[in-house]
């Protein structure tokens, strides 16, 4: 049996924290915040006339742009005009 003194430990216990710390920040923190930026880009990138797909899985047409909110036309009855925040916008199609 080989004696280790409680330097070594402490040691290993140091590396053992920074190598999950590392783990957690390539699987957990670094895909999320490329996620936030590509939602920001495609945020950023909406244009009058684009068709948009909510968050609850509706399909509509952009008619009007704020700064936090947009007002998307549902269907084909001009009526349903619903303003919502851009967060709730999962997906953009751009119009050609």
């Amino acid at each position: 049996m080989l004696l280790t003194g409680a330097g070594s430990d402490g040691i290993m216990l140091i590396v053992y924290i920074v190598f999950f710390a590392a783990i957690m920040y390539f699987l957990v923190m670094r895909p999320q915040k490329k996620e936030q930026k590509r939602v920001s880009a495609m945020l950023a990138s909406l244009e009058v006339g684009d068709v948009v797909v909510t968050t609850s899985g509706f399909y509509g047409v952009v008619i009007d742009i704020t700064d936090e909110d947009v007002i998307v036309e549902f269907g084909s009855n001009r009526n349903c005009r619903i303003p919502m925040k851009k967060t709730a916008i999962q997906e953009v199609e751009k119009q050609n």
